[in-house]
């Protein structure tokens, strides 16, 4: 699928999956590593922890196999890449901490809900 197809796929999953607050960011003119970022946040280590699991079943059974994963054993931050969407799901104090929407929001797109 396409950037915005595996966009709004991501965002529906996420959604569907309870995960809070979900900000996507259109990097596309930023950064070459990804179209988008999308940033989440669980309310727990088991829930930061079952909602990147579950996505990362949900996007295999899709036909997108993820090429990065880091942070899952932790459960405070997961980031999954799905090379054109980068997922960051988080606990809500590891995202106050790090504020990855100011950090990349210089010159993006911003959206809260930028398809769904």
């Amino acid at each position: 699928m396409g950037a915005k197809e595996l966009l709004k796929f991501t965002q529906v999953v996420l959604k569907d999956l309870k995960a809070r607050d979900i900000y996507t960011l259109d990097v596309q003119n930023l950064t070459s590593i990804a179209d988008y970022l999308v940033i989440a946040s669980g309310t727990s280590k088991r829930h930061v922890q079952s909602v990147s699991e579950n996505l990362m079943q949900t996007a295999k059974q899709a036909g997108e196999i993820p090429i990065g994963i880091e942070g899952k054993e932790n459960g405070e931050w997961v980031l999954i890449d799905l090379t054109d969407v980068v997922i960051h799901i988080m606990q809500p104090s590891v995202r106050e901490l790090y504020k990855l929407e100011d950090l990349w929001s210089v010159g993006s797109n911003r959206n809260t809900n930028l398809y769904v």
